[in-house]
C-alpha cells in the first residue's frame, strides 16, 4: 500500500495510522504489507514519521518508492529508514535500481529486498561479474557474493 503521504506531511499520523492498520487487519499475518512511502516526496523528518507508523500498525516492510513519484531510492533513505524500523521490520529499496552496484550499495545500505524493473539486466551484469572475478580470484567473487 502507499502511505497516504499528503496525510503524513501534514502530521496528522492518528489518521495515517488508521489507513496503515486498516490493511493490516485486513490483510492479516502471514501476508506481507509493504508500506511505501514516497520518500522522494518526503522529508528526513517525515521518512521518520512514516516509519514509525507503519511500524505501530505492524507493517512488515517500509517502501521507498512506487517507482513514479520521483527518483526512487537513495542510499540515504535507505539508511534512515532502517535505522528507524531496526530489526522490527525490513526495508525495500526501490525506484532508480539498475545496476549490480546500485543493489550492493542498497543492501549494504540496510535493504533487505530490492525493487527494480532492470532484474534481467542485473543478473547478466552480475552473472558477467562473476564470470570476471575469476580472473581476479576470490576477493572479487566475495565482494558481490556477501550482499
Amino acid at each position: 500500500m502507499v502511505i497516504n503521504y499528503p496525510l503524513l506531511k501534514q502530521q496528522r499520523y492518528s489518521e495515517v495510522y488508521a489507513d496503515v492498520a486498516a490493511v493490516r487487519m485486513a490483510a492479516p499475518h502471514p501476508i506481507i504489507l509493504k508500506v511505501i512511502l514516497e520518500t522522494a516526496q518526503l522529508t528526513r523528518f517525515e521518512i521518520v514519521a512514516g516509519c514509525k507508523v507503519s511500524e505501530a500498525a505492524k507493517a512488515d516492510f517500509v517502501k521507498t518508492s512506487t517507482g513514479f513519484g520521483g527518483p526512487g531510492a537513495t542510499v540515504e533513505n535507505v539508511q534512515l529508514m532502517k535505522s528507524v524500523i531496526g530489526s522490527h521490520m525490513k526495508v525495500k529499496a526501490s525506484g532508480g535500481v539498475r545496476t549490480v552496484n546500485d543493489c550492493i550499495s542498497m543492501m549494504k545500505a540496510g535493504a533487505e529486498r530490492i525493487g527494480t524493473s532492470n532484474g534481467v539486466w542485473i543478473m547478466e551484469e552480475a552473472e558477467s561479474l562473476e564470470d570476471a572475478t575469476h580472473t581476479v580470484g576470490d576477493e572479487g567473487r566475495k565482494t558481490f557474493s556477501s550482499y
